[in-house]
């Protein structure tokens, strides 16, 4: 199947470019479920494009070593997930990696020089706060569905384990997930944690002490009150 959903399959892709942002080492088993807070979602009407990239991290809110990499040429890949029947009935309209279908969407992405290959990503979107819900909740939940399969992309295949982890209690709601990427041997290990609140999703990727490191700076400032 070919999918849109940058947080999903878009994600495969990211992990190999991000395997520096990986710790080589296996997955930590199980973790503790994602944390969905808050009530049902109010109505807000999203916010623009303009305001969004104001709100992305920059090199000085990251601090000292991060270097902002420019955006990847797009990808138009045939993506096939094995193993997976959940990730599957999503379905796909779009070419991989083009982030989920939200009204608003900017992105960053940023390497870390003080250590070897770290990276770090950011995504920012808005909509009404029922469609960012239900539209994140369904990722996530597709992909922790199956503890693993594959995605096979042309002659490429890579096996993926998920595991739920603990998201902390940033927004109305949250969610956080490790993937373990398996290509010719070699692991690397990507954690994905999502935010919501009101109109406005944050969902930060990469190695997982620079996204434990950087989360709570990237919500504070994606979810700040106009």
């Amino acid at each position: 199947m070919r999918r849109s959903t940058t947080t999903a399959l878009g994600a495969v892709f990211a992990a190999l470019a991000l395997s520096g942002c990986a710790s080589h080492a296996a997955p930590a088993g199980s973790a503790a479920p994602a944390h969905r807070g808050g009530g049902t979602p109010s109505a807000s009407a999203p916010l623009s494009s303009a305001q969004l990239n104001q709100r992305l991290l920059n090199e000085s809110d990251l601090g000292e070593g991060y270097i902002r990499k420019p955006e990847p040429a797009r990808r138009d890949d045939d993506v096939t997930v094995i193993g997976c029947p959940a990730l599957e009935k999503l379905g796909a309209n779009a070419a991989t990696g083009s982030g989920l279908d939200f009204t608003r969407k900017t992105k960053a992405s940023f390497t870390y020089t003080g250590s070897s290959s770290s990276e770090i990503g950011e995504e920012l979107y808005s909509d009404s706060p029922a469609k960012l819900s239900n539209g994140i909740s369904k990722d996530f939940d597709a992909m922790l569905s199956c503890p693993t399969y594959q995605v096979a992309s042309g002659s490429s295949a890579i096996d993926v384990e998920t595991a739920k982890a603990a998201a902390p209690d940033l927004g109305d709601e949250q969610w956080s997930q490790v993937l373990t990427f398996s290509v010719g041997g070699q692991l690397s290990i990507v954690k994905q944690m999502a935010v919501r609140t009101d109109n406005v999703l944050v969902i930060v990727s990469g190695s997982p002490r620079l996204v434990d490191a950087h989360l709570a700076k990237a919500v504070s400032k994606g979810l700040r009150t106009r």
